[in-house]
């Protein structure tokens, strides 16, 4: 594990790890939003498979590029029309269809 690996093993909340990188942010925001910013972080450095062979200085700022891309993204949207969790994937509200006749039967 290089170094900054291990800086970053040390930190677990957002604004933690929105300091460690320098990154301004409002602090509503992430009160808000702070595990939807940290999992939209790790999806998106999912999608970078050569960080493991970047350097500490590249590394470094890819994870800050992609942690500040995470934040934007809740910055100006919002946890439901984000849909970073499964739970907020799923049907629509109000697009649930239940018989009547079936209610009736359980009644």
């Amino acid at each position: 594990m290089n170094e900054l690996q291990e800086r970053l093993s040390t930190l677990s909340a957002a604004e933690e790890f929105l300091d460690f990188f320098g990154i301004v942010y409002e602090p509503n925001v992430v009160h808000v939003s702070r595990l939807h910013i940290l999992k939209r972080f790790h999806d998106y450095l999912r999608r970078v498979p050569e960080l493991a062979q970047m350097d500490e200085t590249a590394a470094w700022t890819a994870y800050r590029d992609h942690l500040t891309r995470a934040y934007q993204d809740f910055v100006t949207s919002n946890a439901a029309t984000e849909k970073v969790f499964k739970l907020f994937q799923q049907a629509t509200p109000g697009t649930a269809f239940v018989p009547l006749d079936s209610l009736r039967r359980k009644l």
